[in-house]
C-alpha cells in the first residue's frame, strides 16, 4: 500500500509540474480540468444521480466553455463570494443535519451542488495559476499544512471528538493544531516573500498587506476551518453512500475527491478574500 501511495503521488506530481512548466496557461488548465472531471464522475457515482460518464463529460464541456470565455483569467468577483457563502451556509447546514439526511435531499439538487463546488474550485485553481505560481502554491499549501498538522496534533493530543457521526478520527485538538500549523506556515512564507522578492506575493502577504496582522490571522483561521468543512462534507457523502473511498482511481490514495475535498471551499474563499482586499486597496 505504501509503495502504491508513493508511486501514485510521484506520478501526479510529475504531471502537474510538467503542466505548470509548460508555456502558457492552457496545459495546466486542461490537466486540472481532467482531474476535476474525474471528481465529477466520482460524485455522480456516490450520489447515484445522472450517469457518471455523462456528468464528467458535461463538467469538462462547461469547463472548456469557461476557459474559452476568459473566466480562467478573470471570472466575476461575485462568483467567489457566492461560493464562499454557499460553503459557509450550505456546508454548515449539511453537516448539522448529518449523513442520514443527505440521501433525502433531491438527487438533482445533490448533483448540481457537487458539480457547482467542483467547478468553482477548479476555476479558482486556474485563476490562482493566472495570478502566479507563488500565490497558487501558497493557497494549496495552506490546505496541506492544515491537514498534516491536524493529523499529527490529533494523534498526539486528540481527546474531544469533532464530528463523531461523520469522521470519528477528527478531534478539536487536531483542528486547532491545523490552525497553528497554518499560522506558522504563513509567517515563514511572508518572510520568504520579503527575503526573495517574489514578483507575485503569496496569499499570506496579500492578506497581511490588506487587512493587517490581526485580521489576516483571523482570515487564515477561517480558511483553516473551511478546509475541515470540505473534508467533513466529503466524508459525510461517503458515509451516506456506504463507501470508504470516493473511487479507486488513484491507487493507494482512493479517489480524486478524497484528495481535493479540503481544497473545494478554501480556493474560492481565498479568492473572495483577495478580491475584498483589492477593493479595500482601491478605496
Amino acid at each position: 500500500m505504501l509503495k502504491q501511495r508513493v508511486v501514485t503521488a510521484l506520478v501526479l506530481v510529475a504531471i502537474m509540474f510538467a503542466a505548470l512548466a509548460a508555456p502558457g496557461r492552457w496545459p495546466f488548465a486542461l490537466v486540472s480540468l481532467a482531474l476535476f472531471a474525474a471528481g465529477a464522475w466520482e460524485w455522480a457515482r456516490l450520489n447515484r444521480t445522472l450517469p457518471a460518464l455523462l456528468s464528467a463529460a458535461l463538467f469538462a464541456l462547461v469547463g472548456l466553455g469557461a476557459l474559452a470565455g476568459g473566466w480562467g483569467d478573470a471570472a466575476p468577483a461575485a462568483l467567489w463570494r457566492a461560493l464562499a457563502l454557499l460553503w459557509l451556509g450550505g456546508g454548515a447546514l449539511v453537516l448539522w443535519r448529518g449523513p442520514a439526511a443527505w440521501p433525502r435531499w433531491p438527487r438533482l439538487l445533490r448533483w448540481l451542488l457537487g458539480l457547482s463546488v467542483l467547478g468553482g474550485a477548479w476555476l479558482a485553481l486556474v485563476h490562482a495559476r493566472t495570478i502566479g505560481i507563488n500565490f497558487m502554491l501558497s493557497m494549496l499549501c495552506l490546505v496541506w499544512m492544515a491537514d498534516i498538522a491536524a493529523y499529527f496534533g490529533g494523534r498526539a493530543f486528540g481527546r474531544r471528538k469533532l464530528a463523531p457521526s461523520i469522521s470519528p478520527g477528527k478531534s478539536w485538538e487536531g483542528l486547532w493544531s491545523g490552525v497553528a500549523g497554518v499560522l506558522a506556515l504563513a509567517l515563514v512564507w511572508i518572510w520568504l516573500d520579503r527575503a526573495s522578492g517574489f514578483q507575485v506575493p503569496s496569499l499570506y502577504t496579500r492578506l497581511v498587506s490588506a487587512f493587517g496582522w490581526p485580521l489576516a490571522a483571523a482570515a487564515l483561521v477561517g480558511l483553516s476551518g473551511l478546509s475541515v468543512v470540505g473534508d467533513l462534507f466529503e466524508s459525510l457523502v461517503k458515509r451516506a453512500a456506504g463507501a470508504k473511498d470516493s473511487s479507486r482511481l488513484l491507487p493507494g490514495h482512493g479517489g480524486v475527491l478524497d484528495r481535493v475535498d479540503a481544497l473545494l471551499p478554501v480556493m474560492p474563499a481565498s479568492l473572495a478574500l483577495v478580491g475584498l482586499s483589492a477593493g479595500l486597496g482601491r478605496g
